[in-house]
């Protein structure tokens, strides 16, 4: 991904805004189908918990603007293995949206095209998103803008025609209509199980936090409104335009293609295959989204050393190619695996997203209590931040009683990726346990064990010989020793610099060198340097000491800092706060 041109408002809130404003084509069917008459109220609740996550993600990302979204916050406020599990639960929720996006555009072009082969064409379309992710960010932003207004205006287009067609022909419709019995038995019921299964219909609201470092600065925010506005007008209004234009049992046999079946209802053929093709961009544009938001995702996990090195490759363009590769196919795999039945992937899809906006939530309480002082454009409420966390909370303890099953197929997926980051988080204990499994060979098989030895002992040895860097101010040695706790468990590493920076004719506190003389004998597994030098803490520092020591600033850390901080924590290039 190129880091030269920023994205600008209009082209962020593209690239996310199409996965989320794509899901106008199918939330209100879905939220008709478990809550009826009542399904626009059930749509304008999601709304209210959207307008909650606004704050939440305003604050946390405002705090961190880094890429990563829910793993970043917590790689900054708790450990790693956390951090890990909120960017699993992520990859699996773009994985899923790719490959039902991209499956669900081919079943729209297939009432277009009816002989079109609909699995080809799908993984066609994901080989095309591919393509032009690897030309670059810029390029791709252009394809999602066109996309994006392209939408918008088929949408109004659709409501005016709706609305013309009310007008002209009466509510008689909306009147039989609400004269149903209430789905579910009461109210109550209706607006519990259609909020839950309409909550999927923001998804895509997180991915803006996956590339806030390619957006320019205070692009983020708006992004978060835009998204808001076009989700919390257009559903409710789109639901309600249904249960006004259509009998309620027509909904039900159209639901894959709703909205195209109301454009040909109102307005003739001709807005019926408008919304048809639109759909099929739109999709197309959530499928591009994933790709834009999984790349930058994999691209922070591998610099933390959570995923392996080689996915940091990069071709001319900035594209980090073997991440983009690496995800296509496990996209056309699932594709293939599942023979295009994706309803089992929808059960992935919902619990993974939504539990991902769940541990955003709980990065926020984390922020809060662990970063206080952590300047930030936005402060979200603790009843805020409680409410938006029972409000999903709700939606996923929905989709589990609605769908049982979908826990299980969830599980399928989660627990194998699961599987590998453990590997990657644990390979120094799974290191020395083939060490000493290949010493047990020494008499049986000599040559192949001294061989095996050689390996495994350059393996650890290039593993722990990455150095890592504290910098203090002349911490106490409670934090300190927080730091050396940290390190042990969360980094493979047995160097550590604990770097002080001083002014003109200051000199380092004794005690300080003391402190870390005793941590330095405590912790027996890592060797500490103690440096002091003069200085003035900032990026350019920071870069100058990553390239004068070969350290990744993303291996440096730092207590977080306070209100008067100069920088903004994204100036810094990805040094982590640790205390």
């Amino acid at each position: 991904m190129s880091h030269e041109k920023k994205l600008n408002e209009l082209e962020a809130t593209a690239i996310c805004g199409n996965d989320i404003s794509s899901s106008c084509l199918y939330v209100s069917a879905l939220a008709i189908s478990y809550a009826g008459q009542y399904a626009w109220l059930a749509l304008l609740v999601v709304g209210v918990v959207l307008f909650l996550f606004r704050k939440i993600y305003g604050e946390v990302v405002g705090a961190l603007p880094l890429n990563g979204g829910a793993y970043n916050v917590l790689l900054n406020t708790t450990s790693k293995r956390n951090a890990a599990l909120a960017a699993c639960l992520t990859i699996l929720s773009y994985m899923a949206t790719a490959v039902l996006s991209a499956n669900e555009a081919m079943h729209y072009l297939h009432t277009l095209w009816h002989t079109l082969p609909i699995i080809p064409a799908t993984m066609g379309l994901l080989a095309l998103f591919l393509l032009l992710t690897i030309l670059g960010m810029s390029e791709s932003a252009i394809v999602a803008v066109v996309i994006f207004i392209t939408h918008l205006f088929s949408l109004t287009l659709l409501v005016g025609v709706a609305v013309w067609y009310l007008a002209q022909n009466g509510l008689d419709n909306l009147s039989l209509n609400f004269a149903l019995p209430v789905k579910g038995g009461s109210v109550i019921n209706a607006l519990f199980f259609g909020f839950s299964a309409a909550m999927l219909g923001i998804s895509g609201f997180e991915s803006s936090a996956n590339f806030v470092e390619e957006q320019a600065r205070g692009v983020f925010q708006k992004t978060l409104r835009n998204m808001w506005v076009v989700v919390t007008v257009f559903n409710p209004l789109i639901a309600f335009l249904a249960i006004a234009v259509l009998p309620m049992a027509e909904v039900g046999e159209h639901t894959e293609t709703l909205l195209s079946h109301i454009g040909t209802v109102t307005g003739g053929p001709w807005l019926g295959t408008l919304i048809s093709v639109n759909a099929v961009a739109v999709l197309s544009g959530a499928v591009l989204t994933s790709f834009v938001g999984v790349s930058g995702l994999m691209k922070r996990m591998t610099l933390d050393r959570i995923l392996p090195q080689f996915f940091l490759k990069e071709n001319k363009r900035g594209s980090n190619y073997v991440i983009l590769i690496t995800f296509f196919l496990l996209c056309v795999s699932v594709l293939l695996i599942t023979n295009g039945q994706l309803g089992p992937l929808a059960g992935v899809y919902t619990i993974s997203f939504l539990s991902v906006m769940a541990f955003f939530a709980l990065g926020n309480f984390l922020l809060k209590r662990k970063r206080p002082n952590l300047p930030r454009p936005v402060y979200a409420g603790i009843v805020t931040v409680t409410l938006a966390l029972l409000g999903v909370s709700v939606a996923l303890y929905g989709n589990v009683k609605i769908h049982p099953e979908y826990l299980v197929v969830f599980l399928q997926y989660f627990l194998p990726t699961m599987a590998v980051v453990s590997i990657m988080l644990n390979r120094i204990a799974i290191l020395n346990f083939i060490l000493s499994a290949v010493d047990s060979f020494e008499q049986h098989m000599p040559r192949a064990s001294r061989l095996g030895r050689l390996i495994v002992r350059r393996q650890l040895r290039e593993l722990s010989q990455q150095e890592f860097v504290f910098f203090t101010k002349g911490d106490n040695v409670s934090n300190l020793n927080k730091v050396m706790a940290y390190v042990v468990e969360n980094e493979f590493t047995t160097r550590l610099k604990i770097v002080t920076l001083l002014k003109d004719g200051e000199e380092y506190p004794q005690d300080l060198l003391n402190d870390i003389r005793v941590l330095d004998r405590a912790y027996e597994q890592i060797v500490v340097d103690f440096v002091t030098m003069d200085g003035q803490f900032g990026p350019e520092l920071i870069t100058e000491l990553s390239e004068k020591w070969n350290i990744p600033k993303n291996f440096m850390f730092i207590g977080s800092p306070g209100d008067r901080f100069p920088y903004q924590i994204s100036e810094l290039g990805g040094v982590r706060l640790i205390i």
